[in-house]
């Protein structure tokens, strides 16, 4: 594991946390709403930027589009308890986990957690695939844009993906 995170409890300072989240099983606008009321009720943690809802094709996987949208949240919690308390709201939407890239309910990512860096098997920062998704990168931009690079974005843009509805 490499620099600075925070993967046990809370820490002494805020950390600013990106958080992407996808659906594409049952109302998946709902199901988003309701995550980014849960990731605000979070101890120690508020919401500080929403993106838009996008519409994506699956990467990798089989399936009906995706609904995805990325938050900002500043949080008191360390790394590991705010992934814990992601994999919670998750299973409170539902999520089933029948094999790798199955259709979802609900998906939660830790894409960032301060500038930290790990490589612990339970959780990797940044999230290791989340350059390689137009729809984690389009939008981290439009809520981050000095988190994304214009090569980052060209990389993605053969990959399927609309904005659908302002924050």
């Amino acid at each position: 594991m490499g620099g600075n995170v925070e993967l046990g409890g809370a820490s002494d300072r805020e950390a600013l946390a990106y958080i992407g989240l996808g659906a594409n099983l049952g109302d998946s606008a709902a199901v988003l709403a309701f995550a980014i009321e849960a990731i605000g009720s979070l101890p120690l943690t508020r919401i500080t930027r929403r993106s838009s809802v996008w519409k994506s094709a699956p990467v990798d996987a089989e399936g009906p589009d995706y609904l995805n949208a990325v938050v900002a949240a500043s949080t008191g919690l360390g790394a590991a308890e705010l992934l814990a308390e992601l994999q919670r709201i998750e299973n409170r939407a539902g999520r089933k986990r029948p094999y790798r890239n199955a259709p979802r309910t609900l998906d939660l990512d830790l894409l960032l957690f301060g500038d930290a860096t790990s490589n612990d098997p339970q959780l990797t920062l940044p999230h290791p695939r989340m350059t390689g998704r137009a729809f984690v990168l389009s939008p981290l931009a439009e809520i981050a844009p000095e988190l994304v690079t214009p090569k980052q974005l060209a990389a993605v843009a053969g990959q399927r993906i609309e904005r659908l509805v302002a924050p």
